[in-house]
């Protein structure tokens, strides 16, 4: 009988720490639902000004097509001579590429959220090898076009400004012959029915703006990218990492060396080129919409440079909000030694009150930090709900002493954690040496304990 008393009055505790986790999932909801606000804050940026940026080119473009006569049977059975059209483009990469300029972020607010965006002050210079095109019966070449592809055409900024050769050209909305394939704008070179493109030197310098991040994809045989930022907090993606990077408090530089040994952006070019060109056997000329087929040029690979947010408040609350059942089981813990060791009755819905003081702090901290800095918020949090524990506890344990003893061991909760969440490459190992601290801690406390005695003294 002494032995199931003490088993009911784990059982009790055991029960109510179960009860609040509805309280930490329900809490660990509302973060969830504020990551989900901030990405529709960084949507809605994205639709009004413009989304991540990748850039590819410049690339020189031929548009062709060949028409021929083909013998078909017809629907009544008899031969019918119809006319097939195909059409198609020559592409061609620069020998070498270099691509640079400065970095300017900004942040938009919508409502609580900031949204980082830039402006990318770009100068680009390429150089192209003479091509000579392929002859082909019935195929005819159309004008040469310049063509650079762009993510978003909207974070255009002013007017680009385009010199090949040192003759300034013109651009113009849409990609010609490779609309099917990405967006961007394109400049006519001129030429048509050439069958030689010379060797020119291409020289870009225009405004782009964006949101978050910037991928420029090494297309040329030889390609050498630098820019540089005043953001501190720079993320390299992509399938290329600066051969060279600074990053300080003032911001960063970065510069890529890539060959086209290195990179497939080549192939998926001319593979997503290949993909372009189809046959239809129909009467007369028609555009041939290839847009289903083959692979989207904005998945070519690139060197990409995100803005990020190295405290970033939901992470942090959700993580801080993962040790929530930790903070509930150690004070219960405590309660349970004091009620067993101390001979001091702990009624249940007190258990439960300290334990939602416990679950209220997340809540708290969530609020606070998107209003005021992650530290101060987490400061106040800890101290508002440390306090409110020892005025409560100081009535529960019929002792300032004893209540205080909690207090502090509260406030050593929630600096080691404020570690942890410091602490990304180690907060797993500090972590489990916390567990298997306490965990020691509690059986050298306990370990001449007779729990037999103790459950006698139970009511």
């Amino acid at each position: 009988m002494k032995s199931l008393k003490l088993l009911l009055r784990f059982l009790t505790v055991g029960g109510l720490v179960l009860l609040l986790m509805i309280p930490l999932l329900m809490v660990r909801g509302v973060i969830s639902d504020r990551e989900r606000y901030q990405a529709q804050a960084v949507e809605r940026i994205a639709e009004s000004m413009a989304g991540p940026q990748q850039v590819i080119g410049p690339l020189r473009v031929v548009p062709w097509q060949k028409t021929s006569n083909t013998t078909v049977v017809n629907a009544e059975g008899k031969p019918e001579i119809r006319q097939e059209t195909v059409r198609g483009y020559v592409l061609q990469t620069p020998k070498t590429l270099q691509a640079g300029g400065g970095l300017k972020p900004a942040l938009r607010r919508i409502g609580l959220y900031d949204v980082r965006t830039y402006q990318w002050s770009a100068r680009m210079s390429a150089h192209f090898e003479s091509l000579v095109l392929e002859q082909t019966d019935g195929r005819t070449y159309g004008k040469p076009i310049l063509v650079m592809g762009l993510s978003d055409v909207r974070g255009l900024v002013g007017t680009p400004v385009v010199k090949v050769d040192g003759r300034t050209l013109a651009f113009e909305g849409g990609t010609g012959a490779m609309s099917a394939r990405m967006s961007g704008v394109h400049a006519v070179l001129g030429g048509e029915g050439g069958m030689l493109l010379p060797a020119s030197n291409v020289q870009l310098d225009f405004g782009l703006a964006g949101t978050e991040s910037l991928g420029i994809s090494p297309i040329a045989d030889s390609n050498r990218i630098d820019v540089h930022s005043e953001w501190p907090h720079p993320l390299f993606g992509g399938r290329f990492l600066p051969t060279q990077r600074t990053v300080e408090a003032s911001g960063f530089t970065a510069n890529w060396e890539i060959s086209s040994l290195a990179s497939n952006a080549q192939a998926q070019l001319a593979s997503a080129e290949g993909d372009f060109t189809r046959r239809m056997p129909l009467t007369g000329q028609v555009a041939i919409d290839a847009s289903s087929e083959g692979p989207s040029l904005t998945r070519i690979d690139s060197a990409d440079i995100h803005l990020v947010d190295p405290v970033d408040i939901y992470t942090q609350a959700d993580r801080a909000s993962k040790y929530g059942i930790l903070f509930v089981v150690l004070t219960f813990v405590g309660f349970a030694l004091f009620e067993l060791i101390k001979r001091l009755p702990i009624h249940p819905l007190q258990y439960l009150l300290v334990g939602l003081a416990l679950a209220i702090f997340f809540l708290l901290l969530l609020s606070l930090s998107e209003h005021i800095a992650f530290w101060k918020a987490y400061l106040v949090s800890a101290v508002a709900c440390i306090g409110l524990q020892f005025f409560y506890l100081s009535g529960v344990l019929r002792s300032w002493l004893r209540a205080a003893g909690f207090a502090t061991m509260l406030t050593a909760l929630y600096g080691v954690l404020y570690m942890l969440l410091l602490s990304e490459t180690n907060a797993l190992l500090m972590g489990t040496l916390l567990l298997f601290g306490i965990l020691a801690g509690i059986m050298w406390i306990t370990r001449k304990v007779d729990w037999y005695d103790l459950g006698n003294g139970l009511r």
